[in-house]
């Protein structure tokens, strides 16, 4: 357990790194000033300054900062971050998301690289006694591209989209001959089939089959999965603000770390354990990069949103936000995010105690 609890934060630790490299990067590529660039976080292991920066590994590796001049306050110096143009500022605060993005996409690549083939969206056939299949229904050969107005990026989708109906009618599109089909109010219900081993399930009783992956197909299949976990974000916030979903749903480090633990622990093998910690690296990297660009107080997304604001300001009032205020507010931002962190983390021990 102790060796999954270490993986776990080392996990977030790099991500949050990976998160600050991209800031730095876009800052010197742009020629803003950086201060210090750390690894990690609390007392200094080592640091050497190089030409402006200062770069220093930390003790805890539970992240990094990036400290760019004018980033908190006004500077005087014409390379701070503040007195840097609206498209400058817009790339160095989108960049540590899009790292987190790029992160997320490399992950998912190096799990599937090896793989031979992918289940695919196509129906291969249907159980015995299965009603769906008709001249008006689903026939074998269809590919099925959305459910309820949800496309379908991987064969994973369908089980996901399909428990999130809890109506039993659905709206579903498909491929078939190269044409769309609507199939609208489209009845299924649950049943127990018996599958070619002979053993008894509940399903749709829909088969699904496989197709040999090229590099393309990889290729695809990474970004096609790096966009369902977007969309994935998207539900769930989705769900919080339509009330399906409370706080108690959510889980935050403790209740991830819990979980890396439990997929880690679970696996057969240690490439197994693995490869099951790294895809959840792969979720959390590409939701960082989603719930950043959030437009919210403290987070890149707040600061993205005052630069726009600020941007229409000068074109009607000729003046901007004065810096200070905009510090206020995300500073404040800051302390909620924090608040909510401390209830999460409350909440996942009690999880963890029951």
């Amino acid at each position: 357990m102790i060796v999954y609890i270490i993986a776990a934060l080392l996990v977030f630790g790099v991500l949050i790194a990976v998160h600050e490299l991209g800031h730095f990067l876009a800052a010197k590529a742009c020629g803003v000033r950086v201060n210090e660039f750390a690894i990690g976080m609390g007392p200094v292991l080592w640091k050497k300054q190089k030409g402006e920066t200062l770069y220093s590994l930390r003790a805890f590796p539970v992240g990094g900062f990036c400290a760019m001049e004018g980033e908190e306050e006004e500077s005087d110096d014409p390379a701070a971050l503040s007195n840097q143009g609206f498209w400058q500022k817009l790339i160095i605060f989108a960049a540590g998301a899009a790292m987190n993005f790029v992160a997320g996409l490399v992950i998912i690549f190096c799990l599937y690289a090896p793989a031979q083939g992918f289940y695919q969206p196509v129906i291969s056939g249907f159980a015995e006694g299965c009603p769906l299949e008709s001249a008006g229904g689903l026939q074998t050969g269809d590919r099925i591209v959305a459910i309820d107005g949800e496309r379908v990026y991987v064969y994973s989708d369908i089980n996901l989209l399909f428990s999130l109906n809890k109506t039993g009618v659905f709206d579903l599109t498909v491929e078939r001959d190269g044409q769309k089909v609507q199939l609208k109010d489209f009845a299924m219900e649950r049943q127990t089939y018996t599958d070619q081993s002979g053993n008894e399930y509940s399903g749709y009783g829909i088969y699904f089959g496989a197709k040999a992956a090229t590099f393309g197909d990889k290729l695809a299949y990474t970004w096609n999965n790096a966009v369902d976990f977007v969309r994935m974000v998207r539900l769930s916030l989705q769900m919080l603000l339509s009330g399906q979903a409370g706080l108690r749903d959510l889980s935050g480090p403790v209740g991830i770390v819990s979980t890396m633990v439990q997929v880690g622990e679970q696996a057969e093998t240690t490439r197994a354990a693995v490869e099951n910690i790294a895809y959840i690296a792969a979720l959390i990297a590409v939701n960082l990069a989603v719930m950043n660009l959030l437009p919210l107080p403290a987070l890149d997304g707040g600061r993205i949103f005052f630069l726009f604001v600020n941007a229409v300001a000068m074109l009607l009032f000729k003046k901007q936000i004065p810096a200070k205020y905009e510090n206020y507010i995300h500073f404040a931002g800051l302390i909620l995010l924090l608040a909510l962190m401390v209830v999460l983390v409350f909440s996942d021990v009690g999880k963890l105690i029951k």
